[in-house]
This record gives C-alpha cells, structure tokens and sequence, in this order.
C-alpha cells in the first residue's frame, strides 16, 4: 500500500467520524445507538478508499473521495438500522438492550437487541400462542401490528420470522409447528404493512439453554424476528 493511499485512507476514516459526530444527536435509547452507525462509516470509508484509489490515476485524491462517499452510505445503514431499533422498541413498550443474559431472564417476554448486521426481536411463546396453538393471541397480534406500522417506514428492510420450540415431541412435529407460526406471524407483519417478509421454522434447532428443565423449555420456545438493511446481512437463524 503506497504511502498516499494510507494517508489518503486515513483522512477518509477521520472525516466519516467527523460526520458521524454531527448526525449522533436527538434520538435516546437504552445504550449509545450510534456505534453501529459509526462503524458502518469507518467500513464504508475505508471500501470506498480502496476502491476509488484502484480506479485509475490521482489515487489520493480519488481514494479520499471514495472514502468519503462510502463512510456516508456506511453510516446511511448504520443510522437506519439504529434509528428502526429505537422505533421498534417505543412501539412494543420496551428498549434496546445488547445485555446477552437477556434472553436468559424468563420475566422479559420481549427483547429488542442490536448487532452491527441486524435488530433482532425475540418474543416468548408464552406471550405469543397458546399449547400447540399456531396462532398469535390477540395481544401478540396487537404487538405485531405495531411492528408492522413501524416497519411501513422502511419499505427496504428485509424481515425474516423464525420460529423455534422446545424437544418435546417429534422433530418432525415441531418443524411443522415451528414452520406454522413464524408463517402466521410473518403474514401478519406483511399484513400490517410491512415489507420483504419471509419466515422460516426451526423446530428445536438452536436452543438458548439446553432442553433440561422446564423453564429452560420455556425460553427455547420463541419467535425471532430480524430487520435486515440488505440481503448480504441476512444469517440462517436455525444454524447458529
């Protein structure tokens, strides 16, 4: 790497921070939101730098151009991503939390995380179905709709819904069952408005805790919901 380009590189990071301190104001939630939006920069800068510097001559000038063009589409997704995290969470009556015992705490039926790829929602069974019941209660459904009327706003975002059970019974039963309602609760997400929705079922591929008690059962029995900016973000939720 020439001494222009890494200089050129650096200029570029340095300046998408400066940009990402000026848009870090007015939103509030449980933690600094804003880290995704400033690491999407600095990616997005250092791509556009190497790219623009392997575009032709002039490679300062055009690596630093680069940067500065890609650190503003990498903080563009990191501020959406954030921005639907906070929106998401207002509207189920909770906030962000990255605390990873979370999804370990059996009085916490909601959970609104954060990644750098993806927010994650997890729903307790017990909040969303009844025993063996596909379908949403009426106050999941009210949650759900909720989610939907935000996910209006972003009309880009990909939404998968995974569904996952405890090992009681066949494997068979609860792929089929686990298949069942992450189809009813995507379809009352798109219902509700939202867009590039797909659900896959899980059965009781990749538990939480071990299937070892009953409350542990309880806690591998939920509905994930992940906001995806692009479809190179997207993971398999059951191979985790």
């Amino acid at each position: 790497m020439t001494k222009t380009l890494k200089t050129s590189i650096l200029a570029s990071a340095v300046a998408v921070l400066m940009l990402g301190g000026c848009v870090n104001q007015g939103l509030v939630a449980e933690q600094d939101q804003y880290n995704r939006t400033k690491i999407g920069a600095v990616g997005g800068a250092l791509a556009g730098a190497v790219i623009g510097a392997s575009t032709g001559n002039h490679s300062g000038k055009r690596a630093l151009i680069g940067g500065l063009l890609g650190g503003v589409a990498g903080a563009a997704v990191g501020y959406s991503l954030d921005a639907q995290a906070n929106a998401v969470a207002k509207a189920l009556g909770t906030g962000v939390s990255n605390d990873p015992l979370a999804v370990l705490d059996p009085n916490r039926d909601i959970i609104v995380t954060k990644t750098p790829q993806y927010v994650q929602i997890t729903f307790r069974d017990n909040m969303m179905f009844a025993v063996n019941s596909s379908s949403p209660q009426p106050s999941a459904a009210n949650k759900i709709a909720k989610v939907g009327q935000v996910l209006q706003k972003y009309p880009t975002t990909i939404v998968q819904v995974a569904g996952f059970t405890d090992n009681s019974g066949s494997y068979q039963y609860n792929q089929g069952l686990s298949d069942r309602r992450a189809s009813n609760v995507a379809s009352a997400f798109a219902n509700s408005g939202a867009s590039n929705v797909n659900s896959i079922g899980c059965s009781y591929n990749a538990p939480i805790v071990a299937n070892t008690t009953a409350q542990n059962r309880s806690l591998n029995r939920r509905v994930e919901v992940y906001l995806y900016p692009n479809a190179q973000s997207q993971i398999n939720p059951c191979q985790r």
